[in-house]
């Protein structure tokens, strides 16, 4: 089986599992990079040659790229060679970094330099809905709900459906860019959904444009939302059903995120 062969199972495989496109470029791409490396056929290869991979191309990717790969390539030989060439590899430990958050004054700050009304829409609905950079570019007309200001997220991460909440400040905005644009598919593009790289790159030049020193990305507005919430007082439970999240673990990051009520506490020095 050559590789071209091999990756058009993979990918067959990966459809089948329904699997998210992202989920289907990673594990895609991974594979490429290690038949690439070894020159090999993918019948030929073993565990040695994960592990030159790992030990060559990945000593400093993040815990997370490093799991990734070697769950794509379990995947794909598993399911479609019968065999697991990251058998008795250790996975290393997932890190626990703190996510970088905008403050509300950077987020308006950001708000403020986006050039065109679309773009502006799309960010303000990142921040003001906490939604994922792959939801917003699946979003349609029927998902949304301007009576309630609420919209639903269709088979989003885990494949299921949560419901959302939209801004009363955009949902008339939001509403009326809609209705010029009946003809589109999509709520932000006309027959496929935006790619989500498209929109990494506008808040990366938005960002730069407003001055922010700090690492910005379409997630970073999913974060700022979520610890923006917390220090209003909202509570946890509620911010994971917004988020999404299965796992309250996951929402718990922000509690270290914030940091609005740790500013409040006087330190004993200034008592003595």
């Amino acid at each position: 089986m050559n590789t071209q062969e091999f990756l058009k199972k993979v990918e067959t495989e990966i459809k089948i599992s329904k699997l998210s496109t992202y989920t289907l470029r990673n594990y895609l791409d991974f594979n490429k990079k290690l038949l690439k490396f070894t020159n090999k056929q993918p019948e030929q290869i073993e565990q040695q040659d994960t592990k030159y991979f790992l030990a060559d191309k990945m000593t400093d990717r993040a815990s997370s790229s490093i799991i990734l790969f070697l769950a794509a390539i379990k995947f794909a030989y598993s399911n479609v060679l019968g065999k697991d060439p990251t058998a008795g590899i250790k996975r290393p430990k997932k890190e626990n970094k703190i996510p970088v958050v905008l403050t509300k004054q950077e987020v308006a700050e950001l708000l403020k330099k986006i050039e065109t009304l679309k773009s502006r829409l799309m960010l303000q609905l990142l921040y003001s809905s906490g939604l994922r950079v792959s939801e917003i570019v699946n979003l349609k007309k029927s998902d949304l709900d301007f009576n309630e200001n609420t919209g639903w997220v269709r088979a989003g991460k885990g494949k299921k459906d949560r419901m959302f909440i939209i801004s009363k400040k955009l949902s008339k905005k939001l509403e009326k860019f809609i209705n010029k644009n009946l003809d589109w598919n999509f709520v932000f593009s006309k027959t496929n959904p935006l790619t989500t790289r498209n929109i990494q790159k506008i808040v990366q030049k938005t960002a730069q444009r407003a001055g922010i020193d700090k690492q910005v990305h379409p997630h970073t507005l999913r974060h700022s939302f979520a610890t923006h919430l917390l220090e209003d007082g909202v509570d946890i439970r509620i911010i994971q059903k917004l988020l999404g999240h299965k796992d309250i673990s996951t929402t718990m990051i922000y509690t270290h995120v914030s940091s609005k009520e740790l500013k409040k506490i006087e330190s004993p020095f200034d008592s003595l």
